[in-house]
């Protein structure tokens, strides 16, 4: 496999990593949980995603033992807090699935959480 297709199939394996983990997992009580900080939810919620992230390392050779550990570590500080923050942002603001923030927020969150996964394989994969 090329690096290229390498590094598309690697990204394609952590976004649907990502649907399963922030939809298909994530039940109401670590939805509810996710904008208290500290809340056994929002650390399971983000654990579950640094479980599924880790087989990308067995799947697309890169980096070592040690780069894995600190990418996973590194996924669960980002994704716990930008959960945190957008679960904060809706909270104060009050707003709902009707109000224009809300999806913003969301769509936000969302990215931000892709943009980490671009970051990862960019650390983790050959650069050649």
């Amino acid at each position: 496999m090329s690096p290229g297709h390498a590094a598309l199939a690697a990204i394609t394996y952590l976004l649907v990593k990502h649907a399963v983990a922030d939809f298909i997992l994530q039940s109401d009580g670590i939805f509810r949980q996710k904008g208290h900080y500290g809340a056994p939810g929002g650390l399971l919620h983000a654990f579950i995603h640094i479980v599924l992230t880790a087989p990308v390392f067995w799947l697309f050779p890169g980096g070592g033992l040690p780069l894995a550990a600190a990418l996973l570590a590194g996924e669960f500080l980002l994704h716990y807090h930008i959960d945190w923050l957008k679960q904060r942002l809706v909270a104060r603001e009050g707003w709902t699935p009707k109000d224009t923030g809300f999806w913003w927020a969301l769509g936000i969150d969302q990215l931000l959480h892709g943009l980490t996964y671009i970051g990862i394989l960019w650390l983790w994969l050959p650069a050649n």
